[in-house]
């Protein structure tokens, strides 16, 4: 089965699949372009494609050799799952791999956006910390505070567990659908109230009912004193919106790990000192791409003894 592979992975996945398929590694760390997700369709019988290569409907505008999109990574919102489905191509996904990795970067946020961490890193490498002040960079106490997480799938139920067994922090969560036990003590509410929070999470999945859930009306609904994190997807908020309310003051500071527009990120969210930007760590750890890797292995290895896909996305062919 001859495979295409659109980002190099870590060498114990690349191993794992030269020994089971006729794998084509493209050495590029840019997205693949809608020309090259079409000739990969084109002339691959499947694909592990990952964040950023779009499978929007035009990438099935022509021929489709390819039976399989094997996406490494949870989210999936870069592929027309539907489309994909009328052209016979059905998708996987990695899910539970990235769970405690992504939930790790939460609460680094947490912390870093609550305590001031960039800022007082970036003072101290431009040469201009005076010394310990006793009212030098206050920023705020976590222990003990309200956690607001906005959907409470696997991973939004990990921060959840972290922050009140960690910190003691009382957890409102926010979910599409009612959830019997979050796996804490926690109180389910509507997304004002668990916007009321001191420390909202947004743990929800991409797409487009989820884009711009956060706009102008949400963040309003946020206290002055409050840090909005996000580990999901970059266009669930309205950056425009964000950076308006960071700017004005109207929350306290904000966590960013993704990005609307990403790679790109606007100069003047750059040049703010009350938001913490980082560059997509989410699931930066070797095991856990080793584990997201193999996991889309599993899912080309079924495919191809014709089994059962293992981790199938909603809406998908089954195999």
């Amino acid at each position: 089965m001859r495979v295409l592979v659109t980002r190099r992975l870590t060498p114990r996945v690349e191993a794992a699949l030269r020994a089971r398929f006729d794998v084509v590694l493209r050495d590029d760390p840019a997205p693949l372009t809608l020309a090259e997700a079409q000739a990969a369709l084109a002339s691959h019988d499947a694909i592990l494609p990952t964040l950023g290569d779009a499978f929007g409907a035009a990438a099935f505008r022509g021929p489709v050799r390819a039976r399989l999109l094997a996406n490494f990574g949870v989210g999936y919102n870069h592929i027309d799952v539907a489309v994909a489905r009328a052209c016979g191509v059905a998708v996987t996904n990695t899910p539970g791999a990235v769970t405690d990795a992504t939930a790790d970067i939460a609460l680094t946020l947490i912390l870093m956006s609550a305590r001031r961490a960039a800022q007082g890193e970036r003072l101290v490498r431009g040469g201009a910390w005076a010394g310990w002040q006793p009212t030098q960079m206050l920023g705020q106490h976590v222990t003990g505070k309200r956690l607001g997480v906005v959907g409470m799938g696997r991973i939004g139920r990990a921060i959840a567990r972290r922050c009140h067994f960690g910190f003691g922090m009382e957890v409102v969560f926010c979910n599409r659908s009612a959830l019997a036990d979050p796996g804490v003590p926690a109180r389910q509410v509507d997304l004002g109230q668990a916007l009321a929070a001191d420390f909202v999470v947004l743990a929800v999945p991409g797409g487009a009912a989820t884009r711009h859930l956060i706009g102008a009306r949400e963040l309003a609904q946020m206290s002055p004193h409050a840090h909005l994190i996000n580990i999901a997807r970059g266009e669930i908020v309205d950056e425009v919106a964000l950076i308006e309310a960071l700017t004005a003051g109207r929350i306290a500071g904000a966590g960013l790990d993704v990005y609307e527009h990403e790679p790109e990120v606007p100069q003047t969210l750059r040049a703010l000192d009350n938001v913490t930007l980082l560059p997509h760590l989410g699931t930066a750890c070797e095991e856990v791409r080793d584990a997201m890797g193999l996991m889309a292995v599993e899912n080309l290895t079924a495919f191809a003894e014709g089994r059962a896909l293992p981790n199938a996305v909603q809406g998908a062919l089954s195999g």
